[in-house]
């Protein structure tokens, strides 16, 4: 979501709080959903909130529930958009896509957070949503045979607004990929070859059940 709130290029801070989450992702034209609740992370949000409103989704490597597992290089800032308290002490956000980066360095942490020195030069792209020869509709058609392939319900008019860009980020966060899966998605570096990559994995889940067998015809 690109709009006059939208951190410039130039604005991206250097170190940036970082939420490890195996399977969780964001890609710079899309968006999600977060339900905080740990103390760590309820710092994490109200830190980010003072600040740039910026916090850095990015992937564990190996065993997530280790107590400070190694990170995978690559990551995407998303900004707070949506903020709202719940009855029983959680936070509920919504993050929208900036900008990915590499991580340059683990600085100290903060309140109980982790924290990363972000290089963001590789993907300036990102803050572009420019995109041109992107085909939507091949898409979603991919993406329809491996949702009924899993039998997974999808009110697929509600993305009937979205451009490409941020139809295919939408798409790659939210589908139900594994860990590395949304990893390849989250390190092709330009559209298309994100695009191309997604269509892959709708094909291939569409012809591979979930016990990872091929389909017989």
């Amino acid at each position: 979501m690109r709009n006059r709130f939208t951190h410039p290029f130039s604005e991206l801070p250097d170190v940036l709080p970082v939420f490890p989450l195996p399977g969780a992702v964001i890609l710079p034209n899309g968006q999600l959903p977060l339900n905080i609740f740990e103390d760590r992370y309820l710092n994490m949000v109200f830190d980010a909130m003072a600040s740039s409103r910026l916090i850095g989704m990015v992937q564990p490597k190996g065993e997530a529930q280790a107590q400070h597992p190694e990170l995978h290089e690559t990551g995407c800032a998303g900004r707070i958009v949506s903020f709202s308290e719940t009855r029983d002490n959680r936070l509920l956000i919504i993050l929208a896509g900036v900008c990915r980066f590499d991580i340059s360095d683990e600085v100290e942490m903060k309140n109980g957070y982790r924290r990363i020195q972000a290089s963001w030069g590789r993907f300036a792209h990102d803050l572009d949503t420019q995109e041109s020869g992107l085909d939507a509709a091949e898409i979603i058609a991919s993406a329809k045979r491996f949702t009924e392939s899993r039998n997974l319900s999808v009110d697929w008019s509600a993305l009937d607004h979205l451009q490409p860009p941020e139809l295919i980020d939408t798409l790659a966060s939210s589908l139900p990929f594994s860990p590395e899966e949304k990893q390849g998605l989250v390190e092709a570096v330009v559209m298309g070859d994100r695009a191309e990559l997604l269509r892959a994995l709708c094909e291939f889940g569409a012809a591979t059940p979930e016990d990872g067998s091929p389909v017989s015809h």
